[in-house]
């Protein structure tokens, strides 16, 4: 994939707080994070008849886990918008099981929703739903993960997910000034979930920019593991990261040799390469990249454990995911601004990208306490 470098700007507005919207709406409660099993428990939340929210006008939203904290945001922050906007929000989370969503998007067409908000688990897993989706002629909107294979896949919104590698790639060549050194700076690489399409945008957009770094000699991968493949990260879990990043220290940095960079696709994967270090690292500590600004890894970052993380707004996401799901119920024009790169196996899918920036230590108070994202205790 071809694509010109991209410069790092960071923006200083930022997408102002969410106003809290009224209405009733049915929000399901993922049992997983309280160690339950993977079937969902729905519960409804209490107001007025829910009929009435915007002529009857229902939406469904599908979220994979409350594992992870961007899905919890996201699907609060949609929520508020959806329900702010005078629609009923159908709001569930699938505990990260694939046949678990699957069931809930059938539920949600059988309920009538006119639309559909649905980040996928696994995007090449839900056929079935979005053939029932097609047959109904109910527009699907494909949020920050693009459902594969399928031709029932309206639009597709999400953030520029090769300049989210970009912005990481460019990170750590600034840092080391990596066009003017003679060293040899030894990197690992901790990449996301295959089955998630975005995490090899995220790979490819930092890779294409190390690789010429890797190929001078300037960047070396003792353990050899370049290849997406054998970097990926199954649902992007902590632990296996973890796991993998122990191994490693321990077959090629036990005898004192430094690693320098950590390219950790997001900030769970970067959470687990953290935890190794901690307990089996000696060295002069890496540049550790990410990507979300989990309150954990901004913790990190504060303490000096991460180095960096992208930061994708939700809030400017799930705002502009409302207007889609508006304009789509009201035949407007819908707003994309990218109609050649997300090909899901059926055709490019018209996508509307959100760009992201990059906080660090010296600039997050800026982007997530000033903009509200997070408040100081949240931080502490």
């Amino acid at each position: 994939m071809k694509r010109k470098l991209l410069s790092v700007l960071l923006t200083g507005a930022l997408a102002a707080s969410m106003f809290v919207g009224c209405g009733t709406s049915t929000e399901t409660t993922d049992t997983s994070a309280a160690g339950g099993d993977t079937a969902a428990e729905t519960t409804t939340a209490e107001g007025g008849d829910s009929t009435a929210a915007a002529g009857g006008t229902k939406v469904g939203v599908a979220m994979p886990t409350k594992d992870l904290q961007r899905w919890n945001q996201d699907g609060a922050n949609m929520q508020k918008e959806l329900e702010a906007a005078g629609y009923e929000v159908d709001l569930q989370y699938a505990s990260n099981d694939v046949q678990t969503q699957v069931s809930q998007v059938e539920n949600m067409i059988n309920s009538g929703c006119n639309v559909l908000v649905v980040a996928a688990i696994e995007g090449s897993s839900l056929g079935e739903a979005m053939d029932m989706a097609a047959e109904k002629n109910i527009p699907v909107i494909a949020y920050d993960r693009l459902i594969m294979n399928s031709d029932a896949v309206s639009y597709y919104a999400t953030f520029d997910n090769y300049k989210v590698g970009q912005v990481q790639g460019q990170y750590i060549i600034d840092q080391l000034d990596l066009d003017n050194t003679d060293k040899t700076f030894t990197m690992e690489v901790t990449a996301g979930d295959p089955g998630d399409n975005n995490a090899g945008f995220f790979y490819d957009g930092a890779m294409d920019l190390l690789k010429p770094y890797i190929e001078k000699g300037t960047i070396e991968v003792k353990s050899g593991q370049t290849e997406f493949a054998d970097v990926a990260t199954a649902q992007w879990a902590t632990e296996t990261a973890q796991s993998r990043m122990e191994n490693i220290l321990s077959t090629y940095y036990a005898d004192g040799t430094n690693l320098d960079i950590c390219l950790c696709s997001n900030d769970s994967t970067a959470l687990g390469v953290e935890n190794a270090l901690a307990a089996n690292y000696k060295g002069d500590y890496p540049i550790v990249t990410g990507q979300d600004c989990d309150i954990e890894n901004t913790k990190n970052m504060i303490a000096g454990k991460q180095s960096m993380s992208v930061f994708k707004d939700t809030r400017t996401l799930a705002s502009q995911v409302v207007k889609m799901v508006g304009q789509i119920l009201k035949g407007e024009t819908v707003d994309v601004n990218d109609e050649k790169t997300y090909d899901n196996g059926k055709g490019v899918v018209p996508s509307y990208l959100c760009e992201p920036v990059f906080a660090d230590k010296d600039n997050y108070k800026e982007l997530l306490i000033d903009s509200g994202y997070y408040t100081e205790d949240q931080l502490k």
